[in-house]
């Protein structure tokens, strides 16, 4: 019987949550890193501890730019005998290597941080185009 691999946490992702648990309250949802917090112990870990696999391989993409090309050769050499994978729940997209018996969790990032503030971005852009205070 296959035993079950060790979960571990890198520093990496320990900053991302704490980037996650301000941009929650700074958008007045306080009460969602609780239960990102309970997610992640109560099933998320779980079932990497279970399912090893249960993420899509990161690495499977096919690149569609250069810049993602040059990426992800950096990443294939820096971690060669690593199972890159992702793994959405929630709000959340997870990234984490699977390594012999290990499963390191990588980083984390809620899905609205990865978008652009568009409305700041224009009304920036208005006002300086128009001298507007």
């Amino acid at each position: 019987m296959a035993r079950k691999p060790g979960i571990r946490v890198t520093a990496n992702f320990e900053r991302n949550l704490e980037s996650i648990e301000g941009f929650l309250r700074d958008v007045g949802a306080s009460r969602c890193f609780d239960e990102l917090l309970d997610a992640l112990l109560e099933s998320v870990i779980p079932n990497l501890e279970r399912f090893p696999a249960i993420g899509v391989r990161l690495l499977a993409f096919e690149s569609r730019s250069l810049e993602s090309t040059i990426a992800l050769e950096g990443l294939r050499g820096r971690v060669p005998d690593a199972d890159l994978r992702q793994y959405v729940f929630d709000d959340y997209l997870l990234l984490y290597a699977h390594i012999d018996a290990v499963v390191y969790l990588l980083a984390i990032r809620h899905h609205r941080q990865l978008s652009f503030d568009l409305d700041g971005i224009w009304i920036k852009e208005q006002r300086a185009q128009y001298a507007m205070p």
